[in-house]
This record gives structure tokens, sequence and C-alpha cells, in this order.
């Protein structure tokens, strides 16, 4: 326990249920104001970097740095984490983030576009963030509705992020109306602002932490301080966990290599730039809402019928998103839209059913370094969605981009058809 750790009393650590009403109460709200964040950087990202490459290839390099930036900051978050606890971890992130937003806004002024793809690396540390809040929800949480709580988290982003790519217009109107200046500077500038204040909000709420206090419950306390190496080697003999690391990475790199597109394929269907910018907010709005919207009904069939099926389901639904997206024109964005919605559903699904996969299947010693091994391969798949896609759309098409990605998500077939079998969970080995 740290020095900055309340004591947890006896009879907390009979009844958890106190404790992770607290948790869960603060994780939810810095949800929604990282979410607002996370929105608006998606909704710029690929709009920013074409406008000051003039190439969709740098573009999907945008966005994959964005989402994928996790593979930057895991490392030292799991150590940071391991040390002093979510709350540490959690925070590191957003921090990152709004180091992130200086470092763009700095690129747009100078009109340096590679710095501005180093800082989008930089700002995709608050999509790591909001990832692993979901595991933060699970620590305390009953086995039995370590699903819900955990799909709660999940959903809570849901206010935000739809709001947020909407919300980059109505920054950039005012930005520009009180200080004038290139676009897409007010756009960062609220960014980092709202990445600011969650941090704030995680380092003077989340207390008592969640890990630490599932390791005082049981008594790993003294446990050794593990690596993202330990993640891996855990990953690699457990069965569980290694299908859940995997269906998380092919589902984030279908999600991220058709989502990272979009906005340019329905640019390129319109001719003024201005009215593209919010017909992408809305559309990305709406695909955002299905990413989080229904993630408690997910949660409830994880806990109902268990993580295998619902992976099952949402590997199907990400391969229909596919079909729906790939065969739209640029000007049918009703069509688009579905699609997308469709996307943002079997990501979904895919998340939090591997999330509840993996952390069933550790103690808490090995939480910290397992799951940040898992959202790293999620990081780096990511990215090697962002690296293909703008090639593929640059030299075939939309199209081909969404039937590629369609048989990415069904390479997870086999994993989830395979036996489940290894260490006992954590509930039957306690």
């Amino acid at each position: 326990m740290t020095a900055h750790q309340p004591p947890v009393t006896p009879a907390e650590a009979r009844d958890t249920a106190p404790l992770q009403k607290r948790v869960l109460r603060t994780l939810f709200m810095t949800q929604i104001l990282g979410g607002l964040a996370v929105g608006i950087g998606i909704a710029v990202g690929a709009l920013l970097v074409e406008e000051m490459t003039g190439s969709a290839t740098f573009t999907g390099l945008a966005q994959s740095l964005f989402v994928g930036g996790s593979a930057l900051v895991v490392v030292p978050a799991v150590r940071i984490t391991e040390r002093f606890g979510r709350r540490g971890g959690l925070a590191f992130g957003y921090g990152c983030a709004v180091a992130g937003t200086l470092i763009v806004a700095t690129a747009i002024h100078l009109g340096n576009a590679v710095l501005a793809v180093v800082g989008y690396f930089l700002l995709g540390s608050a999509s790591f963030a909001g990832l692993q809040s979901r595991y933060a929800a699970a620590d305390l949480a009953p086995a039995a509705r370590r699903g819900s709580h955990l799909a709660l988290i999940v959903w809570a982003t849901t206010i935000g992020s739809v709001a947020g790519p909407s919300l980059a217009g109505i920054a950039e109107r005012i930005w520009t109306g009180w200080f004038g200046g290139p676009a897409y500077v007010g756009s960062m500038a609220a960014m980092g602002v709202l990445c600011l204040i969650t941090a704030t909000v995680i380092l003077v709420f989340l207390r008592p932490d969640p890990l630490l206090t599932a390791r005082e419950i049981s008594g790993e306390t003294d446990a050794p301080k593990r690596s993202i190496a330990d993640g891996y080697r855990t990953a690699k003999a457990n069965p569980a966990v290694r299908t859940g690391v995997i269906a998380a990475a092919l589902g984030h790199f279908v999600m991220v290599g058709v989502m990272a597109m979009t906005a340019v394929h329905i640019k390129h269907g319109m001719a003024d730039p201005a009215e593209a910018l919010s017909v992408v907010g809305v559309i990305l709005g709406l695909h955002i809402g299905g990413m989080y919207a229904l993630a408690p009904v997910i949660g409830r069939l994880v806990d109902k019928y268990g993580a295998r099926p619902t992976l099952i389901a949402g590997t199907a639904v990400l391969v229909a998103a596919c079909a729906v997206s790939g065969s739209s024109p640029a000007s049918d964005h009703v069509r688009l839209s579905v699609g997308l919605v469709l996307l943002g559903l079997g990501w979904s699904a895919m998340t939090v059913g591997s999330a509840a996969l993996v952390t069933s299947a550790i103690t808490p010693a090995e939480r910290p370094s397992t799951q940040g091994f898992s959202d790293l391969v999620m990081g780096l798949a990511a990215m090697a969605a962002g690296l293909a896609s703008g090639p593929i759309v640059e030299y075939a098409s939309y199209g081909m981009l969404c039937v590629f990605c369609a048989v990415v998500a069904l390479l997870v077939f086999p994993f989830l058809m395979g036996r489940l079998t290894g260490p006992k969970p954590v509930e039957e080995a306690a």
C-alpha cells in the first residue's frame, strides 16, 4: 500500500460494495469528460492531417496514432500503475494527452505535418486512459457482475463521445471569434482543457484506489512488481487470456481501419470542406454512440451467457458493418451512418467481452501487466490499421478497405472455437 492509499477497514474488506459504488461514480464522471476529449481528437485528426499533407496515406497514419497512442504510454503506465495504482496510471495517460494538444497546436502554427503526427501519438494517451478505466471498474466488482460493471464505464463514454465530434466545430467557432488564427487550434485547446480536468478529478476523487484495495483484500500487497513482459508470458501460458487479447486487437484493427478513412471518403463526395466537417461530426458521433451506448446490454449478456458467445456475435456484427460501409457511395450518408453504428456496436462487444475474459482469468497481482499488454497489442493493431488503410484507399478504394477489414475480423474465429482452459479464474482460486 502506498503512502497515499487510505486504509481499508476490516468491514470494507468483507463488503466491497460501498467502495465499488464510489469507484464507479468517479469513473463515470471521468469517462464523460475524457469521452468529450477523445471525440474531438477523432473528428479533427483525419481532416487536419490531410489538409497539412494533401495525402490520404498520411491521414490514416494520424488516426491510427491517435487510437494507438497507448503503444507509446503503456509501458511506463504499467510501471506507474504497479506502484501507485489505477489513479497514477490513468492520470499519467491524460497528462500525456495534454502535452499532445500543445504539440499539435504548435505544429498547426508552424505548418509542420511531422510534428502534428508526433503530437497525435501523444493524444492517443487519452484513448488509452479511457480504455484502462474499464479495468479499474472491474477491480472490485463481484465476479457475477464483472461484465456489467465494466460495461457501465464503457457506456459512460457515450455521453461525452457522441457530443465530442460536434463540440470540435463549436470550439473552432469560439476560438476563431475570440483569437483568430489557423483552423483546428480551438479543437486542440478544448481537448487539452478537458484532459487536464479529467486527470485532476482522478487524482482527487479515485480514493481508495480500486486496484490497491483489491490487492489488499486478496493478500497480494507484497507480490513482486510486474512488467509488460510478464503480461506477455501470462497471455502465452493462459488460453483464455490469449484469446481475449487477440479478440480485442482484431476488433480494434477493424474499427480503426474503417473509421479512420470514413471521414476522407465523405469529404471526397462533398464540394464544401466546411460542410464536410459538420457531416463527419454527425456520422462519427453516431459511430461513437454505437461504440458505447449499448455497452450495459453487452455487459449483461457477458454475465449471463459468457464472453465467448459475446465475442462471436461481435465478430459477426463487425463483418456486417464492413459490408454496409463498403457498399456505400460517398454521398449516401444514411447508409454510411448505419455502417458506422454497426462498426461501433461490434467493437463494443469485442472490447467488453475480451476485457471480461482476460480479467476473470488472472489475479489482482497480474492485472496491470496483463491488461496493459492487452491494450499494448490493441494499440499496435490500431497503428497497423491506420498504416494500411490510407494506402488501400488511395490506391484501391474505400470499398476494398472494408473487404480487407472484414477478412481480418474473421481471423478471430479459430481462437474462439478452441478450448479456453488454463489456470483457475480468480474467483475460483481465491
